[in-house]
């Protein structure tokens, strides 16, 4: 499966299940197995650079399993050949997004002006919330 120029995935490193879909589709949903369950070995794979296996963790969330598989279920049509389409293609689109590198972030520091709006604001509220506390007593 080609993901990219340099990235290539091999079909020994994609594992599909089928199993039964829920939802629409009348008595096709209790005979026909339509729901795909592809899985990808991305720790094992290497076709993958060690940068793009860590974005890809952090980017997959809970479908990443302990063992460092990512697992994408896909039930979405009636038909078993589409569902695997749209799987394969979510993959791709996964990985492809973990292959960009994020804009490292340049630190800039607050202008004068800002700090001093934002003191301010808090004068103001606290200014608020002082007319609201209940008056001394004065005996």
């Amino acid at each position: 499966m080609r993901i990219n120029d340099q990235i290539t995935l091999q079909e020994w490193e994609l594992t599909e299940s089928f199993s039964r879909a829920s939802g629409p589709g009348g008595q096709n949903v209790n005979k026909v197995a339509t729901a795909v369950e592809l899985r990808f070995e991305a720790e094992r794979s290497p076709s993958l650079p060690a940068p793009v296996k860590t974005r890809l963790k952090r980017l997959a969330g809970r479908r990443w399993t302990e063992g460092g598989a990512l697992v994408l279920r896909v039930e979405e049509t009636r038909s078993q050949a589409r569902n695997r389409e749209i799987a394969r293609a979510r993959l791709a689109e996964l990985v492809l997004k973990a292959c960009e590198r994020p804009k490292p972030r340049i630190a800039t520091r607050p202008t004068l002006a800002s700090k001093r709006r934002r003191l301010e604001a808090k004068a103001h509220r606290a200014g608020v919330k002082a007319l609201r506390a209940t008056p001394p007593r004065q005996e």
